[in-house]
């Protein structure tokens, strides 16, 4: 309960961050500026100090406060597990659903697809497909940024949900009741959608939680090399990558704080899912 509070407080601020954005991108008297507008160099590279009310964490090269930096880059870290995990988890659901179910040609085809997608690094097939994304503009979404590290994340983190459902849809199939199913003439399809899927819908909850942990982390990897969301848009692996070099010039605060952020959260969600599947799954609720 204490790591969904965490969560939840994580989820506030970043609807919070998306509010910001769009009061600051609607205003017309630049009163209320984006962060990419918020220069102030005369006070930049200021270490943490109680007296900066709104920079109370430091501040970066260009005067920005650190704090505002740290807030909005947990809505784009948040949305990037969201948008990605939204792609992966139904696709593995349905994928791991239908191999174990009808088996044979269709479950040699499935399985063939996600081990030769395992047999590549993960991270290798996020840079590839972020570099395919290059210059790509699909209904009007440029792939080059965020919508692109959307579909590369859902393309890449299907795999595992599939394999989970696919073994317990095989073991399910041999029930009674889904033999009596097919005895009195009820169709796949039908069996899919009442039995089978809902018997396995645990682990889709349980694999959307846990999805969180590394979508956020790839994000921050692939925003650390220069391929994740575009530069000047608020993320924690873009203060990492622009805070990389101001360790030898003795300033910390930028990159403790960004890892210190991601720390919590990642923990939060790996606890919160762990215990998530202690609850749901029925192997797990006598043990």
């Amino acid at each position: 309960m204490i790591c969904l509070g965490v969560i939840a407080a994580y989820v506030l601020i970043a609807l919070g961050g998306m509010v910001y954005t769009w009061v600051a991108e609607m205003d017309n008297e630049d009163e209320i500026l984006p962060l990419q507008q918020m220069v102030h160099y005369e006070r930049k590279d200021q270490p943490p100090r109680l007296e900066l009310s709104d920079a109370i964490l430091g501040t970066d090269w260009a005067g920005k406060s650190t704090l505002y930096k740290v807030l909005l880059g947990a809505k784009t870290s948040l949305t990037v597990g969201l948008m990605a995990n939204i792609i992966a988890v139904p696709v593995g659901l349905a994928l791991g659903a239908i191999a174990g179910y009808y088996g044979k040609a269709i479950d040699d085809g499935i399985v063939w697809l996600y081990t030769t997608l395992s047999c590549i690094p993960g991270i290798v097939l996020l840079i590839a497909l972020k570099y395919t994304f290059q210059d790509v503009t699909v209904l009007g979404l440029d792939l080059s940024g965020i919508h692109g590290l959307y579909i590369a994340l859902g393309v890449v983190s299907w795999i595992g949900t599939c394999r989970l459902v696919r073994a317990e849809t095989m073991k399910i199939r041999e029930l009674d009741y889904v033999a009596a199913a097919r005895a009195i003439g009820t169709p796949g399809p039908v069996i899919l959608l009442r039995h089978v899927l809902p018997n396995v819908f645990h682990i889709a909850i349980i694999r959307f939680s846990l999805g969180f942990v590394t979508a956020i982390k790839s994000e921050v990897i692939l925003s650390y090399l220069g391929l994740g969301v575009k530069p000047g848009v608020p993320s924690w692996g873009n203060m990492i990558d622009s805070a990389r070099m101001d360790l030898f010039m003795g300033r910390w605060w930028e990159l403790s704080f960004a890892v210190a952020a991601i720390f919590v959260l990642v923990l939060a969600l790996s606890i919160f899912g762990d215990r998530l599947r202690d609850a749901l799954d029925p192997r797990l609720r006598n043990v």
